[in-house]
Parts: structure tokens; C-alpha cells; sequence
């Protein structure tokens, strides 16, 4: 005998798009940089929708996970890294975040260099670095541990190259020599970290450049150089480059670090392509719901509608 249904039982399923109307905590920015994602990795699939389920901390990290459904399938979406995974593969969400963890902690064991800036800027610098890495591989003579130190020494100026480019508002009229690395770095370093508010940290990376490029010099004509030398070297200039790396990200991307509505520190970076003419980024708040955006009015009207 068929069930009886009352007024208050659905016959059927609500559909994803419109489920998500409904959720009662959404970050429709984030939703739709998880849904460009899931767009670009899945070959042919429409998000239909995409849902925050829990952010879990481990040993300091972040990672937020999320329910995407497409039109072909569903994902989990997890950050820091951010990778998909089939739900179809990986029905356990438990055993699909501790996967991820350990396969973010292998890729980032193989690579220390940051992965989330664009390449091209720095294509060069990291070549150059790969070079002096894989010949510290093989070295065995002093020679070869020297020449890691000319590697790095080329790494290093390569990289004075590519702030030039990226920073022409930092050059001053009367420019240093291309091979002064202390002269520019100090520039480069004033620009990056300006003000009293940073002036311990502006010390630091100031220190932490010469003393690198001192060791730099030191390996390329040290007589008794040799392979744990030439690792703690290479070491040091990957973390220089690290350094100077998240720097430039910060002058690329917003600075706004505080929310100028609520005053919260919980603010969010995006990227959105449709603003002409080549998209931009911009930044909300996850408080308030405070945005940048170009378009924010607009956007904020037609949620209000929605």
C-alpha cells in the first residue's frame, strides 16, 4: 500500500541552483570563485551549485571544504591547495581531507617555491633556481659546488631584473648599476614595506638580502665549498625569493587588510574576469559582506532581488 504524503513532504528533490538560495550562511563570492574552478578542471560541466560545508584547521593550516554539484556529477572542493575530488571516487569526506593534506604536503615537500603566484614574472628567477638545485644534485668536486654559487649569483640579478619590470615606479632617476643587488634591494625593499609601522620588518629583509648575497659570493669562490654548504645556500636564496615573492603579491593584490564598514580582519581576495577590460581583482569582507567590487552596488541590489 502506497505511503501517504501530507501537504508538508516534497515529491521530489530541489533542484541544486535553487536549493542554494536557501542556505542561511552564503559567500556568494567565494561560491562563484569555487564555481570558476570547478569549471576550468571539469572538462564540459555547469556548477549547479556550491556550498561551504565546514572549514577544518590542522597543525595551523586552513582548509575549506565544498559540496559543488554540477550538471554531470558532484565534487568535493578543497582548499589550500585547492584540488576537486569525484564524490563518485571519494565518497568519505573525512578520508577525501586527510588524502588531500598529505598529497599538499608531498607537492609542497617536492617544491618550496610559492605556487600561487603567476608564473611569468618570475619564469626566469626559478629557472635560474631549478639550475643551481639540479646541479647540487650531482656536484662532487669544489668546482661544482662554486659553480652552484655562479648559478645562484645569476638567479639572484634575474631577480632584480624582474622587480625592475614589475616595480617601474620604485626606480629612482639616478638608477644603480644592474649588478648592484644591495643598492636595489634596499629600493625595492623601501617600496615594498614603506612607513614606521613596518620599519622592523623592512630591517629584516634588507639584512637577510646582503647577508644572502655576501654567502652567494662567499660559495663561488670558497676553497673548501661543498654539498651541505651549497644546500643551506640554495636554501637561503629560495627563502629570499619567498620573501620577496609574497611581498610583490601583496602590492599586486588589494591592501585593504581591515574592513572599512565593520572594522573586521576577515577579508577575502578575489578575482573576477568579467571586469573590463581584463578583469580585476577585489575584496569582501566575511562579516559583513562589505565589497570592493566595481560593480558592488549593483551586485548587492540584485542579491537583495534574488
Amino acid at each position: 500500500m502506497p505511503e501517504e504524503l501530507d501537504d508538508c513532504v516534497h515529491t521530489h528533490p530541489i533542484p541544486a541552483d535553487e536549493a542554494q538560495r536557501y542556505s542561511p550562511v552564503r559567500d556568494p563570492d567565494s561560491e562563484q570563485d569555487i564555481a570558476r574552478y570547478v569549471e576550468l578542471e571539469a572538462d564540459d560541466e555547469k556548477v549547479l551549485s556550491a556550498e561551504k560545508i565546514r572549514t577544518d584547521h590542522v597543525q595551523g593550516d586552513q582548509y575549506d571544504i565544498w559540496d559543488v554539484v554540477t550538471d554531470k556529477g558532484r565534487w568535493w572542493v578543497i582548499t589550500n591547495i585547492t584540488n576537486l575530488y569525484s564524490q563518485t571516487h571519494f565518497p568519505s569526506l573525512d578520508y577525501t581531507l586527510s588524502f588531500h593534506i598529505g598529497l599538499m604536503a608531498r607537492l609542497m615537500s617536492r617544491n618550496t617555491r610559492l605556487e600561487d603566484f603567476d608564473p611569468d614574472p618570475f619564469n626566469e628567477v626559478s629557472r635560474r633556481w631549478d639550475q643551481a638545485v639540479s646541479r647540487s644534485e650531482l656536484a662532487v668536486e669544489v668546482e661544482d659546488f662554486q659553480a652552484i654559487g655562479m648559478l645562484l649569483r645569476e638567479c639572484l640579478l634575474s631577480l632584480i631584473e624582474a622587480l625592475r619590470r614589475m616595480l617601474p615606479e620604485a626606480i629612482p632617476e639616478d638608477e644603480p648599476k644592474a649588478a648592484d643587488f644591495r643598492a636595489w634591494t634596499n629600493i625595492f625593499f623601501d617600496h615594498l614595506c614603506p612607513g614606521r609601522s613596518e620599519k622592523e620588518l623592512r630591517s629584516y629583509l634588507k639584512n637577510t638580502a646582503e647577508k644572502t648575497w655576501s654567502l652567494v659570493g662567499w660559495l663561488t669562490h670558497a676553497r673548501t665549498a661543498n654539498r651541505l654548504y651549497s644546500r643551506i645556500i640554495t636554501q637561503a636564496v629560495d627563502t629570499l625569493l619567498g620573501h620577496i615573492m609574497q611581498l610583490v603579491y601583496r602590492e599586486k593584490s588589494s591592501k585593504i587588510e581591515v574592513c572599512p564598514n565593520c572594522s573586521s580582519h576577515d577579508i577575502r581576495n578575489h578575482y573576477d574576469m568579467s571586469v573590463p577590460p581584463d578583469g580585476a581583482g577585489y575584496s569582501t569582507c566575511g562579516s559583513c559582506n562589505w565589497s570592493d567590487h566595481p560593480d558592488a552596488e549593483n551586485r548587492a541590489a540584485l542579491k537583495r532581488l534574488g
